[in-house]
């Protein structure tokens, strides 16, 4: 039995709100971003400090001064202060969020890496939620209110992800191995929750 459901998703794809809408049939608990203030909350810094760096790769300069301070090098670079919260530290208490939620149960984790913090559980069901670009940069023309760009957020926002998940897991996001199935969503967002539940073998509480 499935207790848990990862979703990766395309930027515009609709993945996050198929996601809610599987917790809600399910009636389990969603994690995607509102739980970045809670994060915040356990790292003790602002709730827009935390969301600047979600899903998210220290710039390459940033990395290259802390390797150098954790190196004990005391040349005139800038160190970065032991307490400084960035995309590292980030991806860390994501993981333990993750992590925590799968132990409990009854929950739809979106991104993050969840397909790969918690690969090999038998009882986790991975999905993977993609779309034609068209259709993606469309849904985002509609959700931001723009006519044009929303095919270049969709790219850029995608390749941002391609790195986080590189970056923390060695890992391409869009491997099929990562997942159990793959879904275009844009055969509709409400097909696409019904066939995340009948593949996971789960049946909804509500409809």
């Amino acid at each position: 039995m499935f207790r848990v459901i990862t979703i990766s998703r395309e930027h515009g794809s609709g993945g996050a709100e198929i996601a809610r809408r599987v917790a809600e049939r399910l009636d389990w608990k969603l994690v995607d971003d509102p739980l970045v203030d809670e994060i915040a909350r356990r790292a003790k810094v602002p709730s827009d400090v935390a969301r600047r760096y979600d899903e998210c790769v220290n710039p390459w300069f940033h990395r290259l001064i802390q390797a150098v301070w954790r190196g004990g090098f005391e040349g005139s670079a800038t160190r970065v202060e032991a307490g400084a919260f960035d995309a590292d530290q980030m991806a860390r208490l994501w993981t333990e969020v993750i992590r925590e939620a799968a132990e409990i149960g009854h929950a739809v984790v979106v991104g993050r890496g969840a397909q790969c913090i918690l690969r090999g559980r038998r009882d986790v069901f991975h999905v993977s939620i993609h779309a034609p670009l068209a259709w993606r940069a469309e849904n985002l023309g509609k959700l931001f209110g723009v006519s044009s760009g929303a095919e270049a957020l969709a790219e850029e926002t995608d390749h941002r992800r391609t790195a986080y998940i590189d970056r923390y897991f060695g890992e391409d996001w869009k491997d099929f191995r990562l997942y159990h199935l793959m879904i275009d969503s844009s055969i509709g967002l409400d097909r696409s929750a019904d066939a995340i539940l009948a593949a996971a073998g789960l049946t909804p509480l509500h409809s």
